[in-house]
């Protein structure tokens, strides 16, 4: 397909109608584009600001390409799309990021593998099909360990943390997963986890935000503070330097968001990659007034063919993002009523036990 620059008016496709959907079709109106959200759920909160729709399910090959053909350019908010979606929709319009960085990025082994063969570091690993392998690679990488789906797995959902202590039945274990197939990743002793949120252009030109400090609270983001405090300068350029190989390596085109631990050993910071999320992210929801350009804004850009906005931090001052997570959601008035808080609530409908209900950003905290 022709990729080339597109001009306001044109029509950005996304497919995905979560919150994140709907952040970066409110950027994309801010440039004066149209935008075309592609989702299998009615109720997705991304529906609620895009000029046009379509409800139809991943697998629907005629609904994809009648989508692709309607629109200039299309990306995605989640990674989770099966690959013969993505090779559809290439077919019919330029695809941001590319299939290349979906399928490297859906499949913890094939990302891990990915990773190392950069020369960058991450937790040990092994594949897992049985029973067997299981005990080989316990074998192999000790305890404790995490144990986890190799596709599909996000806040926490498939992975259960093995202990030295814990013996039980390994068939039982499996069947936890569902015959899914599986990964062993060592546990890394980390000080704390950060997270690199990095733009890529189609002309190769490479623009990150500040490094991220992020804590978790029941495997779900819940604050990330920005810039992370107390690490070196250096620490913050070798963060930046791994997310921009990782982009480079991909041919990568949009905003991707590369997790990490910091392990500290006699010392000295060393930086462990964790995860690739080919995507806008939540630790970059602070960007919306947090920095001149936000996360979602230089998405539109990269995807677009445009030139990135600049990362910098919105007068150069620290920032704080909490999620509302569930009924934390409840407190919206007093959100709003509280000076200089920025407030952004995603349209979903309940409010459930471990769902993003929206985000709150203190800047000059």
């Amino acid at each position: 397909m022709t990729d080339r620059i597109l001009g306001p008016g044109s029509t950005l496709g996304i497919v995905g109608g979560g919150q994140l959907g709907r952040m970066i079709a409110l950027a994309a109106a801010n440039y004066g584009l149209k935008v075309h959200v592609y989702a299998p759920d009615r109720d997705s909160p991304a529906f609620d600001v895009a000029a046009r729709t379509t409800c139809a399910a991943y697998d629907d090959a005629e609904a994809l390409a009648a989508f692709a053909r309607s629109v200039d350019v299309v990306t995605y908010e989640f990674e989770n799309i099966p690959h013969a979606t993505a090779d559809i929709l290439a077919r019919h319009a330029p695809l941001h990021p590319n299939a290349r960085a979906l399928s490297t990025t859906q499949d913890r082994l094939s990302e891990k593998d990915f990773i190392n063969g950069l020369g960058i570091p991450t937790a040990p690993f092994r594949a897992v099909d049985t029973p067997d392998d299981l005990d080989r690679a316990i074998e192999v990488i000790g305890l404790p360990a995490v144990l986890k789906t190799r596709r599909f797995g996000y806040d926490g959902k498939g992975q259960r943390i093995l202990r030295a202590r814990e013996e039980g039945d390994r068939n039982a274990l499996f069947a936890e997963f569902g015959g899914a197939p599986l990964i062993l990743e060592g546990f890394v002793p980390f000080e704390r986890e950060v997270s690199v949120v990095g733009a890529r252009a189609r002309d190769g030109s490479f623009a990150a935000f500040d490094l991220c400090e992020n804590e978790h609270r029941d495997h779900i983001l819940a604050l990330t503070r920005v810039p992370a405090p107390g690490l070196s300068p250096e620490t913050g350029r070798a963060a930046l330097d791994i997310a921009k190989r990782i982009a480079d390596a991909l041919d990568y085109v949009g905003v991707l968001a590369v997790e990490m631990f910091l392990v500290r050993t006699d010392g000295a910071e060393h930086l462990v990659v964790n995860e690739i999320a080919p995507r806008v992210h939540n630790s970059g929801h602070w960007t919306i007034e947090g920095a001149l350009t936000s996360q979602f804004a230089q998405h539109v850009r990269a995807v677009c063919g445009w030139p990135l906005g600049d990362p910098a931090r919105t007068g150069g001052l620290p920032v704080e993002m909490r999620n509302l997570i569930g009924a934390q959601v409840e407190d919206w008035p007093a959100l709003l009523a509280e000076p200089g808080a920025h407030l952004h609530l995603y349209g979903k409908g309940e409010a459930r036990p471990g769902r993003k209900m929206g985000h709150v950003t203190r800047l000059g905290v």
